[in-house]
C-alpha cells in the first residue's frame, strides 16, 4: 500500500466493507448466533482478526458485524492505504476541515418507523457480558447541535435499552455531549440529538478524537470532510433539526431529556472493568430508520476495536503537537499494551550535542497533548518504534533507572484508571535515547543486505540427514 494519500477518498461506510472483502479482512459466521451474550464472546475469541459478520441472528432479520476497525490489517484495508497514510488523513482532517453537503435525501430513510417503536424489537442490539444489566448499543455515534454555540458535535456514547423507545446516555465528564446537554439543561430544555449506527468512515475517526486537537468549538463532520478530502453529504432528520450523515445504515432520533434520569451500567469498558454504575440522562426516540438490508455494527466495549478507532487519531493528535514543539521528533507510537490511550513511544533524530535533552522536553510535552498519557518512552531513529521487541531492546542497554526515570507526582489522567485517584496518577517519563556523542558506541551490529526468495526453502527431508540416524 501507498504512503501517500489520495485528495479525495471515497469513505462511505459500504465502500469501507468492500474494501474489506476485497483484502480478504471479512470474514462471515455461517450458523445463526445468539445477541444474547453469543455474539459478543464470538467477536472477543476473534478479537484483533479479521472483521465479522453475523447474517443469521436469532429472531432478528438484520445482520451483525463487528471487530470492524480492530486491527491494523482492517484499518488499512478499509482506507485502502497504510497506516501512516491514515495518520496523514486525519492530520489533514484537523488542519482543514469542509463544511458538509446539504442532501434532500438519503438511504436511511427509506424505512423510517415512527409509532409503536421497540428498539429491543427491531435492532439486534447486544448483550456483552453476563454482569451487564441489560442490551447496549455500542458503536453508536451521537450527533448533537451545541444549544450555545450552535457548533455540531460527532462522538462515541453506549446506550443502555431501558424501555421499548427509551435509552439511558453514559456522559462523562469533559465531554462535548455533556456539556451541551448542561446548556440545555440550565434553559430547561430537552437536547435535540440522532445515534448514527454504521456511517461515513471519516465520521467513525473523527468522532474518536479528543483533547486540545478537537476543542468544542471544532465540529467532527466538518473534520471527516476534510479527511475524506470532499464534503460529507448530511440530510436532514426526519423529527428532529438535526444534519445527520446521509451515508448511514442506522439513524435513532430524539431527545435527551432535561429532567429525566435512570440508573445506568455498570458496563465492561475499554480498560477490562465494569465501569461504574450511576443516573443518567433518558434518550426518548422519536423515530427509527434505517436503509433497505441495513447491517447492525457493533463493539465489544473491552476489545481491541474500542481503542484501535483512537490509536491514528491519538498518534496524529500527539505528533501535530510534537512536531510544531521539538522538530527533531520522527514518529509517534500508541501501543497496544497501553490500549493505545496511556503509553507512547516517540522516535527522535538527534543531529547534533544541542539536540541533547529534546527528548525530556518532548516526552513532558506529550502528557501535556494528551491527558491521559500516563507513561512515555523516548528512543532514538534506529529503534522501531512500532516492534515491542526492539523497544524493549532500547530499554534493556540504553536507560539506566537511576537517571533516565522521571516520575511527575499527582497528574490528571483517565478516571477508569483503578490504581488512580478518581484520575490523579503520577506521570512516568522513561529516557532510552543515547547523547548524540555517544551514538557510534550504539551502533548495532549489521548484516549484509541479502536478496532471497522464499522459494528457496524447502521442507527439509530428514532421509537426507545421515547425521539425525546416528550414521554420521
Amino acid at each position: 500500500m501507498a504512503e501517500h494519500i489520495p485528495e479525495i477518498i471515497d469513505t462511505d461506510f459500504r465502500s469501507a466493507l468492500r474494501r474489506l472483502v476485497e483484502a480478504g479482512r471479512l470474514q462471515t459466521y455461517a450458523p445463526e448466533a445468539d445477541t444474547e451474550l453469543e455474539i459478543a464472546g464470538i467477536l472477543k475469541r476473534r478479537d484483533g482478526d479479521r472483521a465479522l459478520l453475523f447474517p443469521k441472528v436469532k429472531g432478528f432479520d438484520i445482520p451483525v458485524m463487528g471487530n470492524f476497525l480492530c486491527s491494523q490489517a482492517n484499518c488499512e484495508a478499509a482506507f485502502g492505504i497504510d497506516f501512516r497514510g491514515i495518520r496523514k488523513l486525519i492530520g489533514r482532517a484537523l488542519a482543514n476541515p469542509l463544511e458538509p453537503k446539504v442532501v434532500d435525501d438519503a438511504p436511511w430513510k427509506q424505512n423510517v418507523h415512527l409509532r409503536d417503536i421497540d428498539i429491543g424489537a427491531l435492532l439486534p442490539v447486544l448483550k456483552h457480558t453476563e454482569k451487564d444489566p441489560g442490551r447496549f448499543i455500542t458503536a453508536g455515534i451521537v450527533i448533537v447541535k451545541d444549544p450555545e454555540t450552535g457548533v455540531y458535535n460527532a462522538s462515541y456514547h453506549r446506550l443502555q435499552l431501558v424501555g421499548p423507545d427509551r435509552t439511558a446516555v453514559k456522559l462523562d465528564f469533559g465531554r462535548h455531549l455533556r456539556l451541551a446537554f448542561e446548556r440545555a439543561q440550565r434553559r430547561g430544555m430537552d437536547l435535540p440529538i440522532a445515534v448514527c449506527i454504521g456511517t461515513d468512515l471519516g465520521v467513525l475517526y473523527t468522532a474518536a478524537t479528543m483533547g486540545s486537537q478537537m476543542p468544542e468549538t471544532s465540529d467532527e463532520i466538518k473534520a471527516a470532510g476534510g479527511l475524506a478530502g470532499r464534503p460529507v453529504e448530511v440530510c436532514r432528520g426526519v423529527t428532529q433539526d438535526l444534519l445527520i450523515p446521509a451515508g448511514t445504515e442506522i439513524v435513532l432520533e430524539g431527545v435527551l431529556k432535561h429532567d429525566q434520569f435512570v440508573h445506568e451500567g455498570p458496563f465492561g469498558e475499554f480498560i477490562g472493568y465494569m465501569s461504574a454504575d450511576g443516573d443518567a440522562p433518558v434518550f426518548q426516540v422519536t423515530s427509527l430508520s434505517h436503509r433497505n438490508a441495513p447491517i447492525y455494527f457493533a463493539i465489544n466495549g473491552f476489545g481491541r476495536e474500542t481503542v484501535m478507532l483512537r490509536k491514528y487519531v491519538m498518534e496524529a493528535s500527539l505528533l501535530k503537537v510534537l512536531e510544531s514543539a521539538v522538530p527533531i521528533v520522527n514518529d509517534v507510537c500508541m501501543t497496544a499494551g497501553g490500549l493505545h490511550r496511556f503509553h507512547a513511544v516517540i522516535s527522535l533524530r538527534k543531529g547534533s550535542p544541542q539536540h541533547d535533552g529534546l527528548q525530556r522536553n518532548a516526552m513532558l510535552a506529550s502528557f501535556g497533548a494528551l491527558k491521559d498519557l500516563d507513561q512515555v518512552i523516548a528512543v532514538d531513529d534506529d529503534i522501531d518504534i512500532h516492534d515491542p521487541f526492539d523497544v524493549e531492546y532500547a530499554l534493556a542497554t540504553r536507560m539506566e533507572a537511576s537517571r533516565d526515570l522521571l516520575v511527575i507526582p499527582d497528574g490528571r489522567g483517565h478516571e477508569y484508571v483503578r490504581v488512580g485517584r478518581n484520575g490523579i496518577r503520577a506521570k512516568l517519563a522513561i529516557d532510552a535515547t543515547v547523547p548524540f556523542e555517544q551514538r557510534g558506541r550504539y551502533t548495532r551490529v549489521q548484516f549484509k543486505a541479502v536478496d532471497i526468495d522464499d522459494r528457496d526453502f524447502v521442507s527439509t527431508d530428514p532421509r537426507q540427514l545421515s547425521w539425525l540416524a546416528g550414521q554420521a
